[in-house]
């Protein structure tokens, strides 16, 4: 799959090198998001060395370390190193006498620090002197994420504050999937990000598949012999430490329970017992937390926590609850197992788009008004009342926007689009708006005769959506 997008990411690396800065830069993010597509990138283009460890003893990683600085520096390879000070000093020396800069990548640092757990001390003075005296680029990344920001952001950790740049690799945005897959229909672009999220080596996976998303996640999830069945269970045992206790936790998230009291009550714990799994959860980036719009992050009582990332969606509602069954299915009783749900998870993740692309909708996009900044939206619910499925304000506090998001296969004509904006118009508005609201209705796709504002209810569609989400 050609290299998409990742223009903020390698523009900060790359300003790195254009200013000839020294020093330390870390990275991380979950397998499979693409780090190192973009760190090999990045070193290709400037003529650095990209390492990346393993879960080899420490000897055998000098070793494979040595062997890719040959490419770079010949004969480095030719001396048996022992022990991580020696290597980094003849490492800066070697650097100095021919001259090069770097950038040298430490992909999958978390490795080399199980093998060797002196290395972040041995490094931090090597950064601090050698390196930078010798005006070299060093890069660490993994995928590690709580090991990783500990290394970096943890005020008793050796390489704290030791970064110039540091920052997460998120998933790919969704405007990206048609242009990865060949998806010209937004329809099955929805799709696919519904099952794939924004994970690069998902895409990968999918694009010999093209539209055919049914058959890319029959073949690739459903069918216990498909690459991504055990996913989930093998990103969760390679984390450092392994997250496969939090296994539960996700298997009761995903099947519907998202108030903290609930999921305590379904694993059999006190719910005060779960605040640390929990946040590992969201610290991985698999279990986001949402709290009603206008509520205070802190101490809101009414907090839900879901899935955040599709593929674990669709697999802990899909595949997890029928393992035994998937053992031994024939093909159609898959591919009904995906349709039964294919409904409620594509107009999540619908959802989701529509409140992240919400804020470039009302200010920046085509039809926006380009002169407002508009905050992040929120979903919000309170009791028995009905649900707002986007409530947003202008940053200056001046105007209010409320939206309601329908999914459907078919396009929204006229007469689909009349409950929808009677709701709009009719339905009691959350608290704390200001007193100008705007009303917008998301849909994927609206027939040939709806214009882009029905009955003074601005109608937005996947097109924009994903245009937004670039």
């Amino acid at each position: 799959m050609k290299f998409l997008d990742r223009q903020v990411e390698i523009g900060r690396l790359d300003r790195l090198v254009e200013r000839k800065a020294a020093g330390l830069v870390a990275l991380w993010g979950r397998r499979r998001v693409g780090k190192t597509r973009l760190l090999s990138q990045w070193c290709a283009r400037h003529g650095g060395v990209y390492t990346v460890a393993d879960e080899s003893a420490e000897t055998v990683q000098r070793r494979y370390f040595a062997e890719a600085v040959s490419g770079k520096l010949p004969g480095f390879k030719d001396v048996e190193y022992p022990d991580w000070q020696a290597l980094l000093r003849r490492l800066s020396a070697d650097a100095r006498s021919a001259g090069w800069k770097g950038p040298v990548v430490f992909d999958e640092f978390p490795y080399l620090v199980l093998s060797s757990p002196s290395l972040p001390s041995v490094l931090q003075n090597w950064v601090d002197r050698e390196a930078s005296q010798n005006g070299l680029l060093v890069a660490i990344a993994g995928s590690s994420q709580g090991m990783m920001q500990g290394l970096v952001l943890d005020e008793s950790a050796p390489l704290f504050g030791r970064a110039t740049e540091a920052f997460p690799v998120l998933p790919l945005p969704a405007g990206w999937i048609g242009d990865a897959l060949g998806l010209l229909d937004v329809r099955s672009q929805l799709l696919a990000y519904a099952a794939w999220g924004g994970i690069p080596r998902y895409w990968e996976l999918a694009e010999p598949f093209s539209d055919r998303v049914e058959d890319a996640i029959d073949n690739l999830v459903m069918d216990p012999t498909g690459p991504l069945h055990t996913e989930p269970d093998r990103l969760l045992r390679e984390e450092i430490p392994s997250a496969t206790a939090l296994r539960p936790l996700l298997d009761v998230i995903g099947n519907g329970c998202h108030r903290l009291s609930e999921i305590a009550a379904r694993v059999g714990v006190p719910a005060t017992s779960l605040s640390r799994a929990v946040s590992r959860l969201q610290d991985l980036g698999l279990v986001v937390r949402e709290i009603p719009y206008g509520e205070s992050a802190k101490s809101s009582k009414r907090a839900l926590y879901r899935i955040g990332d599709p593929f674990f969606a669709l697999w802990f509602r899909v595949v997890a609850p029928h393992r035994g069954l998937l053992a031994n299915a024939p093909l159609p009783v898959r591919r009904e197992l995906w349709r039964a749900a294919r409904p409620a998870l594509v107009s999540r993740v619908w959802e989701q788009l529509s409140r992240a692309a919400f804020p470039w909708i009302a200010g920046g996009g085509a039809s926006g008004d380009g002169v407002r900044a508009w905050l992040p939206a929120s979903r919000w619910w309170h009791g028995s009342a009905p649900e707002w499925d986007v409530v947003s304000a202008s940053a200056d506090g001046s105007i209010g926007a409320v939206a309601e998001v329908k999914w459907s296969e078919h396009p929204f004509d006229a007469s689909a689009l009349k409950p929808l904006i009677r709701n709009l118009v009719n339905r009691p508005l959350p608290p704390g708006l200001p007193g100008e609201i705007r009303r917008y209705a998301f849909v994927p796709v609206t027939a040939k005769d709806v214009s882009p504002v029905h009955e003074g209810i601005r109608i937005v569609t996947a097109s924009e959506v994903f245009a937004a989400l670039r």
